[in-house]
């Protein structure tokens, strides 16, 4: 069975940091690029971040360029998002997904995680 677990989410100051961390479980994630979104209460669905399988290109919005760093580790089957400066407006569920390059950047994918609270509050 294909599954992709997030965590790594918490409580934390504005200012702060976190990583989350996707692992997967069921396939391998070397042939797939995976992607980061997130989703505020009310809010839409948006993609954060994108890394390529191939090699390695990333995608960042807008809003967390400079501060967010999205990475893989292959050999642990999992992908990394490093946040850093940390504000309120980054409050949301974080989800991570894995599919093509393509359908990732449109905010499609099969394969989708739990998703992991992230909560930017004093």
């Amino acid at each position: 069975q294909l599954q992709l677990v997030e965590s790594g989410g918490g409580l934390v100051q504005p200012g702060g940091s976190l990583r989350l961390s996707c692992a997967a479980s069921g396939f391998t994630l070397d042939y797939y690029a995976i992607g980061w979104f997130r989703q505020a209460p009310g809010k839409e669905r948006e993609g954060v971040s994108c890394i390529s399988s191939s090699d390695n290109s990333t995608y960042y919005a807008d809003s967390v360029k400079g501060r967010f760093t999205i990475s893989r580790d292959n050999a642990k089957n999992t992908v990394y998002l490093q946040m850093n400066s940390l504000k309120p407006e980054d409050t949301a569920v974080y989800y991570c997904a894995a599919d093509q390059w393509e359908l990732l950047l449109l905010g499609y994918s099969d394969y989708w995680g739990q998703g992991t609270q992230v909560t930017v509050s004093s």
